[in-house]
Parts: C-alpha cells; sequence; structure tokens
C-alpha cells in the first residue's frame, strides 16, 4: 500500500502553529469550505494537510492548483487511519490537529486552544475545540441548526450567533477537532490499522493516550466549529469495529467514556481512576463474551 500513497510537500514557510491535518475523500465542497474556513477565521497562521482519497470528484485537481496546502494522496480509498497516519510525514509543527473535512472553523478557533496550551503548560493533554451541530443527543456540543448540508448552510447566521451560545469546558470526548503534540502522537502510533476505514478509532486513540498516562482531556467551549455531520465516515459501515475494540481493551468504548473520561461533564481538572459499578462489570463480561463470537 505505501508505494501508492505520495507525499507532496509544497509549502517552504515553516512559521506554523498548528498542523492541521484533514482526511477527505471525495467530498469536495465541505472539503473547499473547511479550508476557506481555516484561511478566514484563524488567528495563527497554520500548515494545512489533507490526505486525498480517491479524489475522483475533483479533489485532487483542487488541491493541486492550492500553493497553501500539503498533501498526501492515494489513488483508491485507504480509510481515516491510513490517511491520517500518511500526513503525519509532512507535520513541520510541534502541534497536530485534526479536522473533519465536514466542518467550518469559528473566528479565533485556535487562538481558544492555543490560550489553553499555554495555560496547561506542557505536552500531556488532549483537547477538543466544541462543536456546534444540527443535531440533538451529544452532552458535548452546542445543538443549534445552522444547516445539515453545503446547500442549506446559513453561514452569515452563523457567524452572527456562534459566539452567543453559553457553553464551559467540558471533559473531553475523542473526537475531532482534537490537538495534541506530535510527541504524544508519536508515542501512542497515531491512529490503530485495526480500527481502519474509521469507525472506533477515535475512542482507541484516547483509551492509548490514558494507557501513556495522559490524564488531561479537555474540550475548550470557546474555541467551535460548525460541524454538518459525518458527511465521509458516515458512508462507511461500522463493520466489526465496536467488538474489536472490546476484545482489544476488555470494555466498551461507552465504558471508557463514561467511567474514564467522563464525556460531556463540566471539566475538572485531572482525571482520577475510573470506579465501576457493578452492573458495568457485569455489562462488559458479557460484552467480552459476545466479542469473541463476533469478531
Amino acid at each position: 500500500m505505501i508505494e501508492n500513497i505520495q507525499f507532496i510537500n509544497r509549502v517552504k514557510e515553516n512559521d506554523f502553529q498548528f498542523s492541521i491535518l484533514i482526511p477527505s475523500w471525495n467530498n469536495l465542497p465541505y472539503l473547499i469550505n473547511a479550508v476557506e474556513s481555516i484561511r478566514e477565521h484563524s488567528f495563527y497562521k497554520h500548515q494545512i494537510i489533507v490526505h486525498i482519497n480517491e479524489g475522483t470528484d475533483g479533489t485532487i485537481d483542487w488541491v493541486k492548483q492550492q500553493s497553501d496546502i500539503d498533501y498526501t494522496y492515494s489513488e483508491k480509498n485507504i480509510g481515516l487511519c491510513y490517511g491520517l497516519n500518511a500526513t503525519r510525514q509532512l507535520v513541520k509543527t510541534p502541534y497536530m490537529v485534526y479536522l473533519n473535512d465536514d466542518m467550518y472553523v469559528l473566528p479565533n478557533w485556535d487562538k481558544y486552544l492555543m490560550d489553553t496550551i499555554k495555560e496547561i503548560g506542557h505536552n500531556l493533554f488532549f483537547l477538543n475545540g466544541t462543536g456546534i451541530e444540527p443535531y440533538a443527543g451529544n452532552p458535548c456540543i452546542i445543538y443549534k441548526d445552522y444547516g445539515t448540508d453545503i446547500q442549506s448552510f446559513q453561514k452569515e447566521k452563523l457567524l452572527k450567533e456562534f459566539a452567543l451560545f453559553e457553553k464551559n469546558d467540558w471533559q473531553a470526548g475523542s473526537w475531532s477537532p482534537s490537538v495534541m503534540h506530535v510527541s504524544v502522537w508519536d508515542l501512542i502510533g497515531g491512529y490503530s490499522i485495526e480500527f481502519s476505514p474509521a469507525h472506533y478509532s477515535d475512542p482507541d486513540v484516547a483509551m492509548k493516550l490514558w494507557q501513556a498516562g495522559i490524564r488531561i482531556f479537555k474540550g475548550v467551549g470557546k474555541s467551535r466549529v460548525y460541524h454538518f455531520g459525518s458527511k465521509s465516515t458516515g458512508r462507511f459501515k461500522k463493520h466489526k469495529a465496536y467488538y474489536t475494540y472490546i476484545l482489544k481493551w476488555g470494555i466498551t468504548a461507552g465504558t471508557f467514556t463514561k467511567y474514564y473520561l467522563k464525556m460531556g461533564q463540566p471539566y475538572n481538572g485531572i482525571l482520577p481512576e475510573p470506579v465501576f459499578h457493578t452492573s458495568a462489570k457485569i455489562k462488559n463480561l458479557f460484552k467480552r463474551i459476545v466479542a469473541v463470537f463476533k469478531v
């Protein structure tokens, strides 16, 4: 596979704050929207790296025309995990930001993340930006509908209103937009390919961080992006990733995010060791038994 991936490093500057990694699979209108938002709404200057899966919708041609974008390219769809790991080879900065191509970053999104990094004072952390999404049910997001696709996107209304919503810092989840130091990324080995193409790779990364000793998982309330919602990963079948996670770690991803990360709760600093209820122990034992026959 590796011989079929192209690594194109065109940008010569080195005065960037973040390296922003954007995997994209035939999603050109959203990718353009995401890149334009980074250019327009970032406080700092950043390296943008796109991994192009297939690119048969014009993505490869468009990216080649953008002189401020480095990219990796695979003629076949190698999925998110391989794609993100490929972009690592082009990273020029100490901090790696994983951003979905169906996200639109909002003004000063990056400043609030960098302010938080400076406040922490070391590199043993995992940060999330805060999503504004048109679908309810996620305790980590701000629920507000500004469009479910590019055609219905109410950009001007969003830009007028996004800062008005109350959202304090929260105990982070495991998805994008996310930030970690490059040394931490390298320590845990990036994204695990047994979860290729995508599903459950995010909570797997978070568990690897936990196992490595990371205890600061922080969602930054003021760092905001609009997220249309699974415009790429929603096209993947989940295959057996749910059970792969259970066999790998011995618990469900839901147990991890609830008992370890305390996902969505108000941010309260360094996380303690988890305490399981008896019912959770029994549930996970049953899930492990089932997983043996599912994978």
